[in-house]
C-alpha cells in the first residue's frame, strides 16, 4: 500500500496573494491546521499554519503592525512525500518529523495531502478479513496458485508467506501483489519456488 491508495486528492489551498484574514477564516470553516501555498499550476510554494498566525500575533503586540498577506508570513521550508512512497514509511517520516500531516508531490506539483488518521485507517482493517482476500482473491483467482501450497499467517497487518509454488516470478509477484492490499503493514515473504525463471541459462 502507498501513499497515493490514502492521500486526500481534494486539499484546501491558498495562493500568496490571500490575504491572512481569509487564511484564517478557511482553516477555521475547514478545520485544519495549516494550508498549502499554490501557484495556479498548483506548484508548492510554503505553508500557513497554526504556528504561523501566533508568531503574526507576537509581532503585532510587540510592534503594532500585522502582515496583510499569506506570502508575508507562510513557511518556504515544507515537508513532503512522493505518492508512490509506502505507507509505512510514510508513518515512519511524521513519526521522526512529529508532524500531523504532509503534503504529497509529484513532479513538482502538489496531488494531495495525508495524515496520520489517513495512515492510521489504513492499518485497522482486520486481520482476518486481509487473510482471507490473500487466500481467495489474490492466490486462487489471480495467481491461480493452489491455496493449499500457501500459508498465510496475518499479524497485526504484517503478513508472512510460507510454501512453495511454481517460479520466481510468481513469488515474487505475489509479495508486490499482498503488499498493496489495503491494511497491510509489511510482508516477510518466505516463499519457495520450484522454477527460477529468471536465472540466465549458460551458453
Amino acid at each position: 500500500m502507498h501513499v497515493r491508495d490514502l492521500m486526500t486528492t481534494d486539499v484546501v489551498a491558498v495562493a500568496p496573494s490571500t490575504t491572512v484574514r481569509d487564511a484564517a477564516r478557511m482553516m477555521f470553516r475547514y478545520r485544519v491546521s495549516g494550508l498549502p501555498v499554490v501557484d495556479p499550476d498548483d506548484h508548492l510554494l510554503g505553508i500557513i499554519t497554526e504556528g504561523d498566525f501566533l508568531a503574526m500575533e507576537v509581532e503585532r503586540a510587540d510592534t503594532g503592525q500585522a502582515a496583510e498577506f499569506v506570502e508575508e508570513v507562510m513557511s518556504h521550508s515544507v515537508l513532503t512525500v512522493p505518492p508512490d512512497l509506502e505507507i509505512i514509511e510514510a508513518a515512519r517520516f511524521m513519526h521522526t518529523n512529529d508532524v500531523k500531516r504532509v503534503i504529497v508531490v509529484e513532479d513538482d506539483k502538489m496531488v494531495g495531502i495525508i495524515s496520520r488518521f489517513d495512515v492510521v485507517a489504513g492499518f485497522t482493517r482486520p486481520d482476518d478479513l486481509i487473510e482471507d482476500e490473500i487466500r481467495e482473491d489474490l492466490i486462487r483467482r489471480v495467481l491461480f496458485v493452489d491455496p493449499e501450497t500457501v500459508d498465510v499467517v496475518v499479524s497485526n497487518g504484517v503478513v508472512t508467506l510460507f510454501g512453495k509454488i511454481g517460479t520466481r516470478t510468481e513469488v515474487r509477484l505475489m509479495e508486490e501483489l499482498t503488499r498493496r492490499l489495503d491494511g497491510v503493514v509489511d510482508v516477510e515473504n518466505k516463499l519457495q519456488w520450484r522454477i527460477d525463471d529468471t536465472a540466465v541459462s549458460e551458453r
